[in-house]
């Protein structure tokens, strides 16, 4: 009996350990089939010769890696690497550093300033995309957008400007201003919840000790908020590097799209434009590796906060 009683109990234990994986199971299937068959498909292609004859039906002939050596050897590829690398640094870069001054406000804001900004940053952050984008494009009309007028009023020489047009330097500005103002709800409501989470006890220490409150963010606030700036961080360098929606609609008013393509909307325009998916799949596969590798210091301190842990 007793014999029976303890395998009985070893059974339930084993059941119950695996109920967090029985219950993680359905998520897991549903990311493998949304994600992963894709991204198999994908890295597949990126060694075949697949055009428009495969998408109906003629069979797709491997080239093995005759895509990657079309891309790395293609001058323009280079210059739209380039620019989006340089893109995203600047983009991600200012998007955190407003988000940490934002999130510092908040955090030493009163009652009523405190909730009239997290107001402002929930309706910025649930504004759809392309209705900001519509609104972005109203501002900078080059005929009847406020911007002009005023800089015009102000003395600029910009009546009549387009600024999507006028230079790639510009539509990048616009790009990146717009980019950034769309990212810094998300990023500094993250970082605030984390500055939040530091209790009282070390901050009023802290001020017994005479510090100044720039004193107090810098040495007992951001360090405790590091880890969510550094998944912050590598979240918006991600979402920056492959951007392609707001790219692609202010390219339709007006941007030249040979000098503004960015890596997502080049690969679009190889895959879907230009119906040569087997580049577009080695593009795409090559935006994978630069993002694991750009994630990759990251990815590593998780590793070794869970063996720490």
């Amino acid at each position: 009996m007793a014999h029976n009683s303890s395998t009985q109990v070893r059974w339930v234990r084993r059941k119950r350990k695996m109920v967090p994986y029985l219950l993680m199971a359905p998520g897991i299937i549903a990311v493998l089939v949304a994600v992963g068959y894709p991204m198999v498909k994908q890295f597949i292609m990126s060694f075949q010769k697949f055009g428009l004859a495969q998408q109906f039906g003629k069979s797709a002939p491997w080239v093995g890696l005759d895509n990657y050596k079309t891309i790395l050897t293609d001058t323009y590829f280079w210059q739209v690497f380039g620019r989006s690398l340089a893109f995203c640094i600047v983009t991600a870069g200012l998007t955190m550093i407003l988000s940490i001054l934002f999130a510092v406000v908040l955090l030493h804001a009163g009652g009523f300033g405190r909730g009239f900004l997290n107001s402002t940053l929930i309706v910025v952050w649930g504004m759809p995309l392309l209705a900001s984008l519509t609104v972005w494009q109203w501002l900078i009309d080059p005929n009847y957008g406020p911007v002009n007028y005023v800089l015009t009023k102000l003395g600029a020489d910009v009546d009549g400007y387009n600024w999507l047009s006028g230079s790639p330097w510009t539509f990048f500005a616009v790009a990146s201003l717009l980019i950034t103002w769309a990212s810094i709800p998300m990023a500094t409501i993250s970082i605030y919840a984390a500055m939040a989470q530091v209790p009282g006890e070390v901050i009023e220490a802290a001020d017994m000790d005479s510090a100044t409150n720039a004193q107090i963010t810098r040495y007992v606030l951001l360090p405790s908020a590091g880890p969510i700036i550094a998944l912050m961080t590598v979240l918006q360098v991600i979402w920056d590097l492959k951007v392609f929606t707001q790219i692609y609609v202010l390219q339709q008013s007006g941007g030249v799209t040979t000098e503004t393509n960015l890596l997502g909307t080049y690969v679009f325009q190889t895959g879907i434009a230009q119906g040569n998916y087997g580049i577009a799949s080695a593009l795409a596969t090559v935006i994978l590796v630069l993002t694991l590798l750009l994630s990759a210091g990251y990815i590593r301190m998780l590793l070794r906060q869970g063996d720490a842990a």
